[in-house]
């Protein structure tokens, strides 16, 4: 069930797309953060679009660098209109879309030495994954879990995002945890 605050936070974003086709916005920011003040706390989340039930544009961030309202705004318009892997959103198709805020917690290094060890620290459906190894990243979050078959297939997956062979995880590239806190309409 959603609380006032988590409706909020889907509005916010749901106005920052709207901004842009000139949509009037519902939520009144000012009251917003004299209601809710921790939405000028530092915060990370990925904003995930979906159109009958098909992707449309996700866009995230891992670390936490400016307020979480600034945070939702800018990667709700970036998941909208700045995902190259999809064409921008066009006015009629916005009352259409299904918005989700993944809000993320501090990413956990993992120190593991082998697959198996991995495996083990890592909890499907739970945890998220940030993989780096040199230049090369990627991120997956949590509920990536629902749409693999299990953990070699996410991690196949995760090494081919970050642009490194699907079995570089046993090279023991460098690993990080998270888990999110899911919102959606």
């Amino acid at each position: 069930m959603l609380t006032d605050y988590h409706k909020t936070l889907l509005q916010i974003a749901r106005d920052a797309i709207g901004e842009r086709f000139s949509i009037a916005g519902v939520v009144n920011i000012t009251e917003a953060i004299d209601k809710y003040p921790e939405l000028l706390e530092p915060g990370a989340v990925f904003v995930t679009i979906t159109q009958k039930g098909q992707l449309k544009g996700c866009i995230g961030t891992i670390e936490p660098y400016r307020s979480l309202l600034d945070d939702i705004i800018g990667n709700a318009k970036s998941a909208a209109f700045s995902d190259s892997r999809f064409k921008p959103l066009k006015p009629h198709e916005i009352d259409g879309v299904d918005i989700e805020i993944s809000i993320l917690s501090k990413p956990q290094p993992v120190d593991y030495d082998s697959v198996e060890t991995l495996k083990k620290m890592v909890k499907p459906m739970i945890d998220g994954v940030v993989l780096s190894k040199g230049y090369h990243r990627a991120v997956f979050l949590p509920q990536v879990w629902e749409k693999v078959s299990g953990f070699d297939e996410f991690f196949n997956h995760l090494c081919r995002k970050a642009g490194l062979p699907g079995t570089c995880i046993y090279d023991l590239p460098k690993i990080e945890k998270f888990t999110v806190t899911k919102i959606e309409e």
